[in-house]
């Protein structure tokens, strides 16, 4: 008689749990059926189930329920990452509010150009470049593959920093010759931005995405060339043992009592060197529009990661993405 009730009990909570599809944080989630798999029979308002099976099928259910749970919030979490609004034009952009940036994925978005012509449209003459913008798409590192003995490729990586590395309002003056090629100087702007990406086998590089002292030239549709690449640490940053570039200790304190603190191997540890290395990039104008000045495209820059004031060698990362500008 007991068991009777009991049972009866927990079918009527099933039955109560057994609701249609419902809506989650605004993404359509199909639940599991909880008549099916807790065995029970629907017949109208009554619903009627055996102890046997409800012991059955008690795990499997418990199963099913966790597999949905971990799934709508999959589903969630990926909205979200995808829910970076649609790209805009630079007037669509400036029309926003704070509140309407805020959060919305727009600040690190450079725009684009929707009309127009394709290619370079720009007559020759002087012009200055401002407002332009680098937005890298993918980051990859030139590294030994995670398997053992692999050979060096460039390693897909997973961005460990947010969505603070577009550069943004940079300019310097930009030339069209009469024969097609053109030439720009980066001049000013915010021209770096810190990044951190981790490779497939678990190690972290970071490296300074820049364009700083930028000499640009070459033909107008695929045009490019060295920039600076400052050291990703300051001079003035002290190491946990003190020492920095201009500042702290030369030597470690506990090495020279050892007398090894002047060891060649040890050298590049205690002497920091904060030199600034080089980097390459290359413009590719996919469209332009005289009428406004605005012009965006592509491209692809190599540069080096950091060295850690030199105590390492750096790594070559390769940085794709969308670029915009206006000439005026």
């Amino acid at each position: 008689m007991a068991a009777s009730v009991a049972t009866g009990s927990v079918c009527k909570v099933a039955a109560s749990l057994a609701v249609p599809s419902s809506s989650f944080s605004g993404q359509s989630v199909q639940n599991v059926s909880v008549n099916k798999a807790f065995g029970l029979k629907a017949s109208g308002a009554r619903v009627t189930c055996s102890a046997e099976d409800f012991v059955k099928k008690a795990v499997e259910a418990g199963k099913i329920a966790a597999i949905t749970l971990a799934t709508s919030a999959l589903a969630v979490a990926g909205a979200n990452a995808e829910g970076v609004p649609g790209r805009l034009t630079f007037d669509e952009i400036q029309s926003k509010t704070y509140t309407e940036v805020k959060g919305s994925g727009l600040a690190n978005q450079c725009p684009v150009v929707k009309s127009g012509q394709d290619g370079f449209g720009f007559k020759a003459g002087d012009y200055n470049l401002r407002k332009l913008c680098l937005e890298p798409t993918s980051f990859t590192v030139k590294a030994e593959g995670p398997l053992k003995g692999a050979a060096e490729e460039y390693q897909k990586t997973k961005l460990m920093t947010r969505l603070t590395y577009t550069l943004d309002e940079i300019e310097g003056p930009f030339k069209v010759g009469s024969d097609g090629n053109v030439k720009f100087e980066e001049k000013d702007g915010i021209d770096y931005a810190a990044v951190t990406v981790q490779l497939p086998g678990g190690e972290r590089v970071p490296f300074l995405f820049t364009v700083k002292e930028l000499v640009a030239e070459g033909p107008a549709d695929k045009f490019g060339g060295p920039f600076l690449v400052p050291s990703y640490r300051g001079s003035s940053f002290l190491d946990p043992k003190g020492r920095g570039g201009s500042t702290g200790y030369e030597d470690a304190v506990a090495l020279p009592a050892g007398g090894r603190g002047n060891d060649e191997e040890l050298d590049k540890e205690n002497i920091k060197n904060t030199k600034a290395l080089q980097g390459n990039i290359v413009f590719s104008v996919a469209k332009s529009d005289p009428s406004t000045g605005e012009l965006a495209g592509t491209f692809e820059s190599i540069q080096p990661s950091d060295t850690d004031l030199g105590s390492k060698a750096p790594k070559e990362v390769k940085i794709e993405g969308f670029w915009y500008g206006q000439l005026e």
